[in-house]
């Protein structure tokens, strides 16, 4: 399951690199890539994952690329985060990578835009890939910038509801909430507060709690980031305003933000099987598709049931969107293999049976048209939530811009500081952010 929670903490450090690459990277396209992809040679394959399963998904994926292609052999290093891939790319040669798997979607407009990595599509044009028939639209809007598509995807991320379905029985809900004043009534009828403490929490909903970022709550009021003129537009769009509204009134209908944050304080490792979710201290989560089936491998003592988050209250037609991102995989552009690379990245992403394989391997949402449908997708009840998710018309991301995640982090500080009651007027700071953003933005061009 890819660490897409980690992905703003360690977007600043890696953003701060890419910008020095927007003056140090100069490559190679499928064009002037002259090496023999059919000689002997040995590339270098970096990537995110560190669990044990996750490596060993990605050690079994790479083997079977070596053996469908025997003359290219991998050396693979994983638990690699953006800011260290971007060091290694600024100082180049042979231990530089050849091929880069990231988590960020948030980073592929400056790794885009800088130069960092290779553009794909000369290359997808001499293998006769159509990737518009190959990915799903959404997917190949997030892995591209300004139609330089320098990154494709390596499996799909959704985002929805996992809760304790006997948790609910308990307290007499029989469906998950589909609208904003649905969840907020059934938080309130899950948590059951012990003083200064909870004996069990509805929902976390403070923007601290591993996924409940402003961008994945944001997505289900269907927000416009940038104008047509390309300016921020956090203040003229009212989702923003909206989402933020009706977050910060749950935070205080669950007891405040101090209260949930001193308990939110003691819930450790989003990752470990000590999550808050498994031993029942919260009872619904927002999360990606791997969620369920982490909580059921960690042995939990109730039933782990998933459903789209809720949409607000007059957008209850569109009830089953969600926020979309994925896991991003591309060549460096110093890379003198281009030619070996462009054949792991293809392979990775583009050969069905690879696809499923690490999908099936990793509970993750398959990243290509044909994975999707495929009869060897081990699709679960839980599955299926997050696959129809991914596949909602109106399900969106947070689009690609040159300086990275960095318009991320800003909203998502004015989004901690709102939340915490530290901005006294919510429309002028969203247009103080606003200029901060396109200042951003016009210094990243």
């Amino acid at each position: 399951m890819p660490r897409t929670g980690r992905r703003l903490t360690t977007a600043a450090t890696a953003l701060a690199a890419l910008s020095v690459l927007a003056t140090s990277c100069t490559g190679q396209s499928a064009g002037t890539a002259s090496d023999d992809p059919k000689a002997e040679v040995t590339l270098k394959f970096w990537h995110g994952w560190s669990t044990p399963a996750e490596v060993k998904a990605i050690e079994e994926n790479i083997a079977r690329f070596e053996k469908a292609h025997p003359n290219i052999k991998v050396e693979v290093t994983g638990d690699m985060t953006d800011a260290k891939v971007n060091q290694a790319l600024r100082a180049g040669g042979d231990k530089a990578p050849d091929v880069v798997s990231s988590f960020s979607t948030d980073s592929v407009g400056n790794f885009c835009n800088s130069g960092a990595f290779a553009d794909l599509n000369p290359f997808l044009d001499k293998s006769g890939v159509d990737k518009t028939k190959v990915f799903p639209k959404t997917l190949l809007e997030y892995t591209q910038f300004k139609g330089n598509q320098c990154t494709l995807p390596l499996l799909h991320d959704a985002y929805g509801l996992v809760y304790n379905k006997t948790a609910f029985a308990a307290a007499g809900i029989t469906e998950p909430p589909k609208t904003w004043s649905q969840f907020v009534a059934d938080a309130q009828a899950l948590t059951k507060s012990d003083g200064d403490s909870y004996d069990q929490l509805g929902v976390m909903p403070t923007f601290h709690g591993y996924e409940t970022t402003p961008m994945r709550l944001a997505a289900q009021w269907s927000p416009t980031y940038f104008a047509a003129d390309g300016s921020s537009n956090l203040a003229k769009d009212p989702a923003f305003a909206k989402m933020l509204t009706a977050q910060k009134d749950l935070v205080a209908k669950l007891g405040g933000y101090e209260k949930l944050e001193r308990y939110r304080a003691g819930f450790g490792d989003e990752w470990s099987a000590e999550h808050p979710f498994n031993k029942g201290k919260v009872a619904m989560q927002i999360d990606g598709e791997w969620r369920a089936a982490m909580a059921e491998e960690a042995g939990v003592g109730f039933e782990v049931a998933t459903a789209p988050l809720p949409v607000p209250d007059d957008q209850v037609g569109d009830y089953g969107k969600g926020y979309l991102s994925g896991t991003i995989m591309g060549i460096s552009a110093t890379s003198r293999k281009q030619n070996a690379a462009w054949e792991l990245v293809k392979y990775m992403t583009t050969d069905t049976a690879a696809v499923v394989a690490f999908a099936n391997s990793i509970h993750n949402v398959p990243s290509t048209l044909a994975a999707l449908e495929s009869p060897d997708l081990k699709v679960t009840p839980a599955l299926k939530t997050f696959m129809d998710i991914a596949r909602h018309p109106k399900s969106n991301t947070t689009p690609a811009q040159p300086d990275g995640g960095t318009y991320q982090l800003t909203f998502q500080d004015f989004a901690y500081r709102f939340e915490k009651g530290d901005v006294p007027d919510l429309q002028a700071g969203l247009a103080a952010t606003d200029r901060q953003i396109d200042t951003d933005i016009a210094k990243a061009k």
